[in-house]
């Protein structure tokens, strides 16, 4: 599923990321992944007012966070999200990185995606406006 969108997220680490040995917190690191994937389905399309207006939207069912190199208070690192597979009609896999200003890899995440429909309370076939928000070649 190589053909799929890469999409980039810059942030800064400050101060309310960081755990007492003044180096991101574990949960900050799953945040900071969240906070990336909002930010490229929004401008895909796909953001919060799609959500609540229509009452589906993703939810997650599995995640695993690998932590590589520390990430510092005012580092400036970049978030590179992509789809990669699809597991069947409603569940997708999403992998993200943490790129530090070097070039190195700070941190790896793999996230198990569902599609779910807030009024049924259960998992749905993915529609192809979510597949697009994903950078998924929607044919």
């Amino acid at each position: 599923m190589n053909e799929n969108i890469q999409f980039e997220y810059e942030v800064l680490i400050r101060e309310f990321h960081l755990d007492s040995f003044g180096h991101v917190n574990n949960a900050a690191y799953v945040q900071l992944y969240e906070e990336a994937r909002w930010d490229f389905i929004t401008k895909n399309g796909f953001g919060l007012d799609y959500v609540q207006k229509h009452q589906i939207g993703p939810v997650i069912l599995d995640l695993q966070v690998r932590f590589k190199r520390e990430l510092k208070n005012r580092e400036t690192i970049k978030i590179l999200s992509r789809a990669v597979e699809i597991v069947s009609p409603k569940i997708m896999v999403l992998e993200q990185s943490m790129i530090k200003a070097d070039g190195k890899v700070a941190s790896e995440a793999t996230f198990t995606v569902g599609f779910f429909d807030m009024k049924e309370r259960k998992l749905i076939a993915a529609n192809d406006d979510w597949l697009r928000a994903c950078g998924v070649n929607v044919k």
